[in-house]
């Protein structure tokens, strides 16, 4: 008998919740209140169990859909040990791939699902497949890269087999929960005959043109070279073995500069540009990770009051200690000693003083703090991202350089989950490895500030009535001033530029 899962009442006030997390999926055996997925709303999260023992049928709102009390979420087979629902009754989305599949069948069909994707995120590009039809893989094998607008997420084969068929492409928008792929358990690869697949790329609309060489290209350049209309036979790739990179789908285009080898664009082109100029751009789709930075970036600036203050710290005293430890420190701990380190010290040391700078508005109200999250913006190929180092106010020196070196390299692979850039409470930038002598950082929203590091640079002082070289650096603190006011951003800026120029008084705690 099919029982139907449905929302369960939300709470008071609350008549919509989102599809957060699915913990079965159809075919699996379920036990009575074991916990099915996981909603969320506005105010709390919700956990909907199992109504009975049976077998998780149809799942009918996936991960990231919106629902309403009593909408029906899934379906049950009652009954324990029931059935499951065989997973090859679908029709083949593409006659040529059957033809593919029937070469292989050796085992039951196992379908490959887009992960969860992370909270409040319903949605992926399919950035690169490693594999064709017809390969073999290994179980945990990378199948393809997935892109969202936070991070890339990797998909790997939940079994050994043959990969049978694709059902999407690269380019293909798929939310989560939806399904990527089939493989045949247990399949040899041998029985995949390359010949039909050949022709399936001819008959089939859908499947990307062949390029001639078995070498996965960048997304970024496949991208480019989808929207400037160019085969991959007309780009010289410069990357490893061959890979086109961005750079050579540029030179390819400026190469040519001719009009025919752009393609029909998908609106009008601008009046405002002469045919001349038109045919010397290009126009690139921007990835979901740089369209959330626009809208982050310029949803902070419609939102918050902000405000930034300067100062300037002379770096001679923190520059002479790591030198002096920095060997040691290395040899200890296995890490570098950065700056990175003592900035975070003296920050968390100045939040205490100024509680404003770490809190945050929420609706007419304000909420404290009494932790700090440092954020740590991180410059990648794909974008600006900002990790989270949890609980900085409680880590030691080594303890935070090796924890920013490990998000850095994440970060910087494409490898950071979600639960890794949410939480911040305050953040650092420094965009003096990139030479910037000053600058005004945004806010990362709902935080109320943000501290920027530039480049150290010698500069004539005065000291002691007498003019010295010494290497200083310009601090920027942007706040919200809707909760901090003036004095308390003065304030926190001179704590922080006190506690660098005498490293001691983090010590003491002065």
């Amino acid at each position: 008998m099919s029982i139907e899962v449905r929302v369960p009442t939300l709470g008071e006030s609350v008549t919509e919740a989102t599809v957060a997390t699915w913990f079965k999926k159809p075919g699996d055996a379920v036990e009575a209140d074991e916990m099915l997925c996981e909603l969320e709303t506005d105010k709390v999260t919700v956990e909907v169990p199992a109504p009975s023992a049976g077998v998780l049928g149809e799942i009918i709102a996936g991960e990231g859909e919106t629902v309403g009390v009593d909408a029906l979420l899934a379906t049950l087979t009652e009954g324990k040990g029931a059935e499951a629902p065989a997973k090859d009754e679908k029709p083949a989305k593409v006659e040529v791939q059957s033809e593919v599949r029937a070469e292989v069948e050796e085992g039951p069909a196992v379908d490959v699902m887009v992960p969860a994707l992370g909270e409040s995120v319903s949605e992926a590009s399919v950035s690169t497949w490693f594999v064709k039809v017809g390969d073999t893989v290994d179980a945990d094998e990378m199948l393809c890269e997935l892109e969202t607008d936070k991070v890339s997420v990797e998909v790997p084969a939940p079994v050994a087999g043959v990969l049978s068929e694709i059902l999407a492409e690269e380019g293909a928008t798929v939310e989560a929960g939806g399904k990527l792929a089939v493989i045949t358990e247990g399949a040899s690869g041998g029985a995949a005959k390359p010949a039909p697949k050949a022709e399936a790329a001819q008959e089939t609309p859908a499947a990307p043109a062949a390029s001639g060489k078995d070498i996965e290209h960048a997304p970024s350049a496949k991208k480019a070279m989808a929207e400037a209309g160019l085969s991959p036979d007309k780009v010289e790739g410069t990357g490893r073995d061959g890979r086109i990179m961005k750079d050579d789908v540029k030179r390819a285009l400026a190469a040519t500069s001719s009009p025919s080898a752009k393609p029909a664009p998908s609106a009008a082109p601008r009046a405002a540009v002469p045919a001349e100029d038109a045919a010397r751009e290009e126009r690139v789709k921007m990835t979901r990770l740089r369209q959330t930075i626009a809208r982050r970036l310029k949803d902070a600036q419609n939102t918050a009051a902000i405000l930034t203050t300067y100062n300037e710290v002379d770096m001679s005293a923190v520059m002479e200690l790591r030198n002096e430890y920095k060997d040691l420190f290395l040899k200890k701990h296995g890490v570098k000693l950065g700056f990175m380190s003592f900035f975070v010290k003296a920050c968390v040391h100045a939040l205490k003083e100024v509680p404003d700078v770490n809190a945050e508005i929420d609706g007419d109200g304000v909420v404290y703090k009494n932790y700090v999250h440092m954020g740590v913006a991180v410059g990648t190929p794909q974008g600006l991202v900002v990790p989270v180092v949890r609980d900085a106010d409680q880590m030691s020196f080594h303890a935070i350089e090796q924890k920013i070196n490990e998000l850095g390299t994440r970060a910087r692979d494409g490898k950071l989950t979600m639960a890794e850039m949410q939480g911040g409470s305050f953040t650092i930038s420094n965009g003096g490895v990139y030479g910037s002598l000053m600058s005004s950082p945004i806010l990362n929203p709902p935080q109320s500030g943000i501290l920027g590091m530039h480049k150290i640079q010698d500069r004539p002082m005065v000291v002691n009535g007498e003019i010295v070289i010494r290497p200083m650096m310009y601090l920027a603190l942007s706040y919200d001033h809707r909760i901090v006011d003036g004095k308390g951003a003065v304030t926190f800026l001179v704590r922080v530029k006190e506690a660098l120029e005498d490293p001691r008084r983090l010590l003491m705690d002065l």
